[in-house]
């Protein structure tokens, strides 16, 4: 990788992890400009990416046809939609994202990716750390989106930053980072933990660095205040020991035995979660109504079922000012712009077609990334992402983040990276089955 195309794929990747910093510095008009100019430099770089894939073996059955058919309904919902402009600006915004991220799969080795990754995940981590410390030592003011001039007595959910970063040490006030949204920050820190564990295990340089940034990651977690964030790092932690009890035993028959085990294990997990809710939740700090989650949801729903099939029109996400969402539901005096789960968010944008193509997407790339962390040849082997996908798909019940901006990027990159690589472990074990029964 050339130093132009290292500096560009670092810019790119942290601009997509971290669009809510360009909406809060620069506003929806500088921003839109910015994710226009991008699009264009990566169009320009097409000589690059063409050098980079020459010579990769191309097979129908490995092309991402799922995001595709899920691009092209969004694109044909325009002719239904009820609101065919946010649809238009959405859907634009949603195809360049899933270019980046097949062409970030396609273009680059999983080191390179990695490397990238952990780049941009870790100066987004530096600079949350900077800038709330910046607000609360130097300026001592919260400070609101795009530095505009501060109402009197303005709701605290509107600030940027709040300036309390040296408030507590762990158990207190939410900090939200240069995203804006101790949510997105919280499953920022999650990632990079994610990334830099994987870093780790191959032994990559700069240790030192790794382990200081890991703790800050896992700080700004805490911070974040992020109930769903600590469930989705104990999701990931017990993904991460099967994996390893999968990697132990290789037997068919051992393996089918912790089959049934785990499937048991998650089965009994989840509905004991279901069952201890709202004591859950109110350990958590969170109310019974998952902080006015399900009355979003009903609302939500309630409009979605007149459309059941192909949905009111893909909007991810919805545009406040548009008339169809502004006022719509509100919370803290903002207009929502998602439904905070993402399925009844693709319910209501493409129906069941949409939710259809969704549970296609992210259920292939788990079981590819399955197949991939269990891999006996340890040259493919790889655990991040089917950790990555899990984050995902546990964000996505609580958020509509997976069906947007970095989330989407990282789905399309994950099941187009996934695909061949998989399929290529698959296929091996297969002849090494078959050359096994033959003697």
């Amino acid at each position: 990788m050339t130093t132009l195309t290292r500096i560009y794929a670092f810019v790119l990747m942290f601009s997509a992890l971290a669009y809510s910093f360009w909406y809060n510095l620069l506003g929806p008009v500088g921003t839109s400009i910015l994710l226009l100019a991008m699009a264009g430099i990566t169009a320009a770089l097409t000589p690059v990416w063409r050098s980079r894939l020459a010579g990769r073996s191309w097979s129908w059955r490995a092309q991402p046809w799922p995001l595709i058919a899920y691009a092209a309904l969004g694109a044909l919902s325009i002719i239904w939609s009820s609101w065919p402009l946010a649809t238009t600006i959405t859907w634009v915004m949603m195809a360049l994202f899933t270019a980046h991220g097949i062409l970030f799969a396609l273009a680059f080795t999983r080191e390179e990716l990695l490397t990238t990754l952990e780049r941009a995940l870790g100066a987004i981590l530096v600079l949350s750390l900077a800038l709330e410390a910046w607000v609360a030592l130097v300026l001592r003011h919260p400070i609101l989106p795009n530095f505009s001039d501060a109402p009197e007595d303005p709701n605290p959910h509107w600030y940027w930053v709040r300036g309390n970063l040296f408030d507590d040490l762990l158990v207190g006030s939410r900090i939200q980072g240069i995203v804006g949204n101790a949510n997105l920050l919280a499953v920022l820190c999650v990632l990079a933990l994610i990334v830099f564990a994987a870093r780790f295990v191959r032994r990559a340089p700069h240790t030192g660095a790794r382990v200081v940034l890991s703790a800050l990651a896992l700080w700004l977690c805490v911070r974040s205040g992020s109930a769903a964030m600590f469930l989705t790092l104990a999701a990931v932690a017990a993904a991460a020991l099967i994996v390893l009890v999968f990697r132990r035993f290789t037997g068919r028959r051992t393996r089918a035995a912790l089959y049934a085990a785990a499937i048991t294990i998650v089965v009994a997990v989840v509905a004991g979660l279901l069952l201890a809710k709202d004591s859950l939740l109110a350990m958590l700090g969170r109310s019974s109504d998952i902080t006015g989650r399900t009355e979003i949801w009903a609302k939500v729903l309630e409009r979605a079922v007149d459309s059941p099939i192909v949905g009111h029109g893909f909007a991810s996400p919805w545009l406040p000012w548009d008339s169809a969402f502004d006022g719509w539901i509100m919370d803290h005096g903002i207009t929502v712009f998602h439904s905070h789960n993402m399925w009844i968010d693709g319910f209501l944008q493409l129906g069941a077609l949409g939710i259809l193509l969704l549970i296609t997407i992210y259920a292939t790339t788990l079981w590819r990334s399955w197949r991939l962390a269990i891999s006996a040849d340890t040259a493919t082997r790889t655990m991040a992402p089917l950790l990555l996908v899990l984050v995902l798909l546990v964000q996505g019940l609580s958020e509509s983040a997976p069906l947007m901006f970095w989330g989407w990027m990282l789905i399309s990159g994950l099941y187009t990276f996934v695909m061949p690589r998989a399929a290529e472990v698959e296929t091996a074990a297969a002849d090494q089955l078959g050359s096994g029964s033959s003697r």
